[in-house]
C-alpha cells in the first residue's frame, strides 16, 4: 500500500487549502495573532464537517517570491505548528508559495505536519513574471532524507496551472516520471484558479502512473465542486480544493456542506 493511502485510507480524500492572510513580512499584514487565528478558525470548520485535511498556504503574499525568505519560513512554521496542535481527525500539511518545496519541507517537519504540495516537481516550466524554476527532484527527495522528513509526503503537481512547459511532453509521461522520482501523490489542474482537470487529463495522468510501476494516487488539484465532484472523484483518489469552499477568505461551512454531499457516495 502506497504512504498516501496509508495516511488517507477513505477513498476519495479531500484536502482543504487554508489561505492566509499576509505574514508579517507584506504588506497588509494583519499580524501573527489574527493570522493563527484565521488557520484555526478554517481548521475547526473543516473538523466540523469531515474533511480529511488541511494544507496551510501563504497565497495572500503578494507579490509572491520564488524562494522563501527567513521571516517567512518562521511565520509558517508558526501558524503549521499551532495548526498541527489544534488538529483533532484532520491532518496539515504545508505549501510556502512560490516554489520553496525544501523550505516546505523543513516547515512540515519542524511543525509536526504530515505533507506537502509542490506546485514544481519534473516537468520545466516557466512563467513571464518568474521566468524559469528550478526542477531538481532528485534533490529534493536527497533533501527530505537528509533532515530526517521521510514521513513526510509529497504531493506533486505535473504541467501545473497558470506556467508553460519549456520542453513538451504529455501529461501521461509528466505523470509517469513524478511516479518514478518518488511523489506520493500526482496532482493535475486546469489551467488556472477554478479550472478542473477533464475526465481524460485525470485517466492520462493514472496511466502514467501505472506505466511507473508504483502505486501513487492522482488528485484533482483544481476547480472541484459539487456540480463536478461525483464525475471527477470517480476517476482518481482524491482533491485539494481551495477558493470555492470560501467566503471573502475563510471557510463557509455551506459550501463545505455542499461538496461534502456531492462527493458522499465516493468516501464509503
Amino acid at each position: 500500500m502506497s504512504r498516501f493511502r496509508e495516511l488517507f485510507p477513505r477513498p476519495g480524500t479531500l484536502i482543504a487549502v487554508c489561505h492566509l492572510p499576509p505574514l508579517p513580512d507584506y504588506p497588509g499584514s494583519p499580524g501573527m495573532d489574527a493570522i493563527r487565528a484565521h488557520a484555526l478558525a478554517d481548521l475547526a470548520a473543516l473538523e466540523a464537517a469531515g474533511f480529511d485535511a488541511m494544507l496551510v498556504e501563504n497565497e495572500h503574499d503578494r507579490p509572491h517570491r520564488v524562494t522563501a525568505e527567513p521571516a517567512t519560513v518562521e511565520a509558517m512554521h508558526d501558524i503549521t505548528a499551532a495548526t498541527v496542535r489544534a488538529a483533532g481527525s484532520i491532518i496539515v500539511g504545508c505549501e510556502i508559495l512560490l516554489n520553496d518545496p525544501h523550505a516546505s519541507l523543513a516547515v512540515c517537519r519542524g511543525a509536526g505536519g504530515r505533507f506537502v504540495r509542490t506546485d514544481y516537481f519534473v516537468d520545466r516550466m516557466t512563467r513571464p513574471e518568474y521566468g524559469e524554476f528550478e526542477i531538481n527532484p532528485e534533490a529534493l527527495i536527497a533533501f527530505r532524507r537528509e533532515i530526517k522528513a521521510q514521513d513526510v509526503l509529497i504531493l506533486a503537481d505535473i504541467q501545473v496551472k497558470y506556467a508553460t512547459m519549456v520542453e513538451k511532453r504529455t501529461l501521461q509521461e509528466s505523470a509517469r516520471l513524478a511516479a518514478l522520482n518518488e511523489a506520493d501523490a500526482v496532482v493535475v489542474t486546469g489551467r488556472e484558479t477554478g479550472d478542473a482537470p477533464t475526465v481524460g487529463q485525470l485517466r492520462e495522468a493514472r496511466a502514467g502512473v501505472a506505466g511507473s510501476g508504483r502505486d501513487v494516487p492522482v488528485l484533482v488539484g483544481s476547480g472541484l465542486a459539487p456540480d463536478n465532484a461525483e464525475e471527477l472523484l470517480a476517476e482518481c483518489d482524491g482533491a485539494i480544493v481551495g477558493s470555492s469552499l470560501m467566503t471573502d477568505g475563510r471557510m463557509d461551512p455551506d459550501k463545505l456542506r455542499q461538496l461534502l454531499s456531492a462527493a458522499g457516495a465516493l468516501r464509503r
